[in-house]
């Protein structure tokens, strides 16, 4: 057994190693299903999507060229963030996890799509599928929990500096895209010597990211506001707004996945020796879905499904909303607390942590976890945040 297994404050302390093996074969066997049956209906629904997106950027870049008169703005406005989101979340993400490969259609592969971001897709894959996903919520090994800049658990030692953090994570929000570029570089760690300075991968890597955003930039801010001629100047205003509706979007989506109250964070030491099974408790550990309508659920890249998606990162995403029950019957078979929240809930409940860690511990209480059973409420409602707090909700969940 881990040693996550063996601390007294682990929810999973209940299951045995039969339990956690018997999880990974279910898992495994409902992963299997969805590859067995993917076909002609989800590739179709992928590029309906790329379809609509496309002809909304269209139509949307279309009406900006009038953009100097309102009405025109704020509809292209609208329209070009949805079709950034659209393009971001359900169609680049999921593509470059190769979650569509298997069409075997070389405008639709992982090894051929180049998204609308600042950040290349190669160094994006290597950071997010293959670190994050690999060490989902590992502090020190998953640089998404906190991007690096911010304090994410109550075991870390809280220093002055963390009192910036709601501050540094809203700067981080507003161009998220630059902050995942510089994070896939490694950025600060990279820079903090002469060696790694010079190393010519990073270098090489650097260039990379460079030559990305110059072409983002001339596309957004130099050629789309000159091919509107006299409403140049709102062409501009309004690609930089669509960039930044963007950013704080998927900024807000991806904060939901991982670091609402309630969703765990792990030791690096806990993973040593982890199996199969072990891996799959901590992503239905480490991650937290979003409720809402279906537009919602494609606005969000399918990742309001973040639980399923961390199990199975490679199944079409138009899949999670079939699977999503039988994930739920699992939870509640084996005991554990599946976290699902509304967009508005899991939005407060995370930048509620943000602050709440940026504080020494129990100096702001901890929110309720999405669907806590009554007397993990009560519990809340009595205490103050910190780890005594989160020891005496598990102990009582």
């Amino acid at each position: 057994m881990t040693v996550l297994q063996k601390k007294p404050d682990n929810p999973i302390a209940h299951l045995s190693e039969a339990d956690i093996e018997a999880i990974g074969r279910e898992l495994d066997a409902i992963r299997q299903t969805v590859v067995d049956s993917r076909g002609e209906d989800d590739a179709a629904y992928i590029r309906r999507v790329i379809d609509v997106q496309r002809k909304m950027e269209l139509a949307s870049r279309a009406v900006l060229l009038f953009s100097k008169f309102p009405p025109a703005w704020v509809l292209g406005t609208a329209g070009l963030s949805v079709a950034k989101i659209l393009e971001n979340m359900e169609i680049g993400h999921n593509i470059l996890h190769g979650q569509w490969d298997w069409m075997r259609d070389p405008k639709i592969h992982s090894t051929t799509w180049e998204w609308d971001m600042a950040s290349p897709s190669e160094q994006w894959k290597h950071s997010h599928n293959v670190l994050h996903h690999t060490y989902t919520n590992v502090i020190g090994k998953d640089n998404d929990l906190g991007y690096g800049i911010m304090r994410v658990d109550e075991d870390q030692k809280w220093v002055p500096l963390y009192l910036l953090q709601p501050v540094w994570n809203f700067i981080n929000a507003c161009f998220f895209e630059y902050g995942i570029a510089a994070y896939d570089l490694e950025l600060g760690k990279n820079l903090a010597t002469k060696e790694r300075r010079a190393d010519p991968g990073f270098r090489a890597r650097g260039k990379q990211v460079l030559k990305k955003i110059g072409k983002q930039m001339t596309k957004d801010y130099v050629v789309h506001p000159a091919l509107s001629g006299p409403s140049f100047l709102p062409t501009l205003a309004a690609n930089f707004t669509a960039n930044v509706v963007r950013n704080l979007w998927s900024h807000s989506v991806i904060m939901c996945g991982h670091f609402p109250e309630g969703v765990e964070t792990f030791e690096k030491k806990s993973i040593d020796g982890e199996t199969r099974g072990e891996w799959y408790l901590r992503q239905m550990l480490g991650s937290a879905n979003i409720s809402g309508s279906k537009a919602m659920h494609i606005m969000t890249g399918n990742l309001s499904h973040q639980v399923e998606h961390h199990l199975f990162p490679d199944l079409p995403s138009n899949r999670y909303a079939e699977i999503a029950p039988q994930i739920r019957d699992l939870f509640a078979r084996y005991g554990l607390r599946y976290h699902s929240a509304s967009l508005p809930r899991q939005v407060g409940s995370a930048w509620h942590k943000v602050i709440r860690l940026s504080l020494p511990n129990g100096w702001l209480a901890q929110t309720t976890p999405a669907n806590a059973p009554a007397q993990v409420v009560k519990l809340y409602k009595m205490t103050t945040g910190g780890p005594k707090v989160r020891r005496a909700l598990q102990a009582a969940a």
